[in-house]
């Protein structure tokens, strides 16, 4: 049993497709606690959402009594309860008077924060769900660009006052799963120790040839094929062509540096190194933005009671 000292104040849910990460905070975000499952909303069975919750912290819930707020896939068409997508520019204010209640059970209730939706520049619908809650918990001055690797990457750039004004996505985690596992790119890729010149190579090659990357992707086997890399290497150096050609791409677009990385820190690691390699200045937030950003969006819900008095 936890022995908690300061007072717990809220339980905040980053519940994804793949996985569900509980934090009890106190005062000021503080993490008292923290849990973690494989219940993302893809391996949930038959929607026993209120029992994978249950199961994770239902005696702090029970013990407790405090609010619980949670954001990711869990409010998306395949999670719980479809959430609402607010239109940015949009802040944690906007945020906090669109959240969406689901009863778990008796009187407790969840509130799922919505996603943002934007069409870009280039005509093209985006949305983010899950994610918008990590520069609103870094709090990142107007003007900033926040970069989040993952799965889907996502670009956010931050308006006054904490809106995202803009974003985009880049599905370079999941193209990478993809290439390597289930393409004949992966035939020549063998498991060994990491290789980071081979993922130099791969950056400097995405970021020049980004307009051509269903050609230069090809060069990540003929580089395994020619002897230019060995096949410990070829994994590394399509890692850094992916992620080479993202950043071209969101260079294009106009970035302010430094860029605030969030997210994994040996994905963080990477990215750190191919922004440099791009020319472009970036700096580290600290870990736990996504609890940050859903305690100020249930502060500023008015579901936190002020002990100030």
């Amino acid at each position: 049993m936890l022995e908690v000292r300061a007072r717990p104040r809220l339980i905040a849910l980053d519940w994804g497709t793949s996985n569900l990460r509980a934090s009890l905070l106190g005062d000021d975000a503080i993490v008292l606690d923290a849990r973690a499952a494989a219940g993302g909303v893809m391996a949930v069975p038959m929607g026993r959402f209120a029992q994978a919750l249950l199961a994770l912290c239902g005696n702090w819930i029970e013990r407790y009594r405090v609010p619980l707020i949670a954001s990711g896939m869990i409010g998306s068409r395949q999670g719980w309860v479809e959430a609402p997508y607010l239109e940015c520019p949009a802040g944690l204010a906007d945020a906090a008077v669109r959240l969406t209640s689901v009863p778990v059970a008796g009187d407790t209730v969840l509130r799922i924060v919505p996603g943002l939706h934007v069409v870009g520049s280039d005509g093209l619908d985006d949305v983010l769900r899950g994610e918008e809650t990590q520069p609103w918990g870094a709090d990142l001055a107007a003007g900033r660009c926040a970069v989040l690797p993952g799965t889907h990457s996502k670009w956010a750039w931050m308006g006054e006052g904490g809106e995202v004004t803009a974003f985009q996505t880049c599905m370079t985690g999941e193209l990478f799963a993809l290439l390597s596992q289930h393409s004949i790119l992966g035939r020549l890729m063998r498991p060994g120790a990491a290789s980071p010149q081979a993922f130099e190579q791969g950056v400097q090659l995405g970021l020049a040839e980004s307009g051509q990357l269903l050609h230069a992707l090809f060069a990540n086997r003929t580089a395994g094929l020619m002897n230019r890399l060995p096949g410990e290497a070829l994994s590394d150096h399509l890692s850094g062509l992916l992620i080479g050609a993202e950043i071209a791409g969101a260079q294009r677009r106009g970035v302010v540096e430094p860029l605030a990385l969030i997210g994994d820190p040996a994905l963080c690691d990477r990215y750190e190194v191919a922004l440099g390699l791009a020319g472009l200045a970036s700096s580290r937030v600290a870990e736990g933005a996504t609890p940050r950003g859903l305690w100020r969006v249930a502060m500023a819900a008015g579901l936190l009671e002020d002990t100030s008095r």
